[in-house]
Formats: C-alpha cells, structure tokens, sequence
C-alpha cells in the first residue's frame, strides 16, 4: 500500500490558490482511477483504490497546511504505512510554472511549513515528493521576502495558468506513475535535478 498526500488549505478560500496544487493534483487521481476521497478520519479526507495495479490511499489533510503532520502521522500509524511508502505532493515556487520534480529527503524550500510539518511528525524526511512547480514569485529583488512569497502561495491562479493547469496536473501524475512502476532510486537520480518531466 502506498500513501499519497497532496497539501494545501480546506475552504472554498483557498480552492484555486497556488498553495492548494497538491489538493487539485490528488483529486484529479481520485477522478482517473474511480476513488471517492470522501472517508472522514482524524481531520482527514481519504479514499483507497487502485492505480497502476498498486493500491493506494489519497489523502488530503484538512487541518491547515502548518499542520499537515498531525493528520499524516495518525493515518499512516492508523494503516501501518512505512515512511518509504508515503508520497507528498506539494507546490515549490522555486520551480516555474508546470515543472515537475521527484525527490525524497532534505527540503530544497527550508520554510515549507508543510513538509516540515510531515518531516516532524514522523520523525523522518525520507518520504518521496513531487515538487510542482508554480513560480517564480514576482518580486523586485532578487531574492523574495517571506511575505511576498506567502502572499503569492495564497493568491490564486491567473486565467492564463488555469488554462494550462490539467497538463501541470498531468506531468505531476507521470511523476506519481514513474515512481509507483520504476525503481525509485532509478526516479530519483533521473528527476531530482534533472529536466521536468514533459
């Protein structure tokens, strides 16, 4: 069994924000493999299922972003998942727009406050990501403030990226089925630092 969680922010506020990638990708997995992510468990949303002849549990934390690893920690103990069967899908704004990216371990954005979240309620950062790309934040220096960053995480999409969303949502499934039918480490050396997957 593999665990699958996309972050971002209950609420209909927060539904198109930039944050919330992770819940869109999640659900349009739900979506193509019949899953209904509609169990309540312990400030979650979950639903079991199929993909790629795996079976897999999609989880959407409803408790904020900051507090991802509560409901992490409690339905990984509650399913017996280890650490190195949990995937996190999450935004990086350090990527551009539609990028995509396997990787597990140390975080490339430190202030993530969700994965680091997750990392602190398990006790480990060995869990595989899916970075998706949604920058660059707009700022006139070179390198943005936290501020502006937050506040760009939490501004929704553009018609312009809404436009191109499913194909983001796309590459960011081909991550998720690569990592689920090849050898992860065979994943993580061809897609941690390399092209996008397009």
């Amino acid at each position: 069994m593999k665990l699958i969680i996309g972050l971002g922010n209950p609420g209909d506020r927060y539904m198109n924000n930039r944050r919330n990638i992770g819940f869109k990708v999640v659900d349009v997995l739900a979506n193509n493999t019949n899953i209904q992510i509609k169990t309540k468990k312990k400030k979650s949303l979950l639903g079991q299922g199929m993909f790629e002849e795996h079976e897999i549990v999609l989880l959407k934390p409803q408790t904020f972003i900051y507090l991802s690893g509560e409901a992490v920690l409690y339905i990984a103990s509650f399913l017996k998942v280890p650490v190195n069967k949990i995937i996190v899908i999450h935004d990086d704004y350090t990527l551009k727009y539609g990028d995509v990216r396997v990787a597990r371990g140390p975080l490339e954005i430190p202030e993530h406050v969700g994965i680091q979240s997750i990392a602190t309620g398990l006790k480990s950062d060995k869990f595989v990501r899916i970075r998706v790309g949604v920058g660059p934040v707009p700022t006139a220096s070179e390198t943005p403030e936290k501020q502006e960053i937050e506040s760009y995480m939490l501004s929704d999409f553009t018609l312009g990226e809404n436009m191109e969303i499913i194909d983001v949502i796309n590459h960011a499934e081909a991550a998720l089925r690569s990592i689920l039918t090849q050898d992860i480490e065979d994943v993580l050396s061809k897609y941690r630092l390399g092209a996008p997957l397009k």
